[in-house]
């Protein structure tokens, strides 16, 4: 299966791939620190951020590739934006707004 077929999901300090044609689970990984998670699509990485930590996850298996608990900078939402991936939270907006003012730009 590739990862253009899988739903990505974060919830209570889990990460999990449902697959987007029967919903059914693919994988879970539950061995992130639990709290609020954010996820990002990075090529093929799923970066996932939890309580402060930052993991790197296979996004075919679930499997943490890397993780770096980001010491000194505190815990809470976090903010995740690749040039090769989009975060659901932020990144459709900012490029939607960019759409509309550079289509007015050749208007006088």
């Amino acid at each position: 299966m590739s990862f253009d077929h899988l739903i990505f999901v974060g919830l209570n300090g889990y990460a999990a791939a449902i697959d987007r044609e029967t919903g059914q689970v693919v994988w879970s990984n539950d061995q992130m620190k639990s709290s609020y998670v954010t996820m990002l699509l990075d090529g093929d990485r799923l970066v996932v951020s939890t309580n402060g930590w930052i993991y790197c996850l296979d996004p075919l298996t679930g499997e943490i590739m890397w993780h770096n608990p980001m010491k000194g900078f505190g815990t809470g939402p976090t903010a995740l934006v690749s040039v090769r991936g989009q975060s659901s939270q932020v990144v459709p907006a900012q490029a939607a707004a960019a759409d509309a003012a550079g289509s007015g730009a050749g208007a006088t």
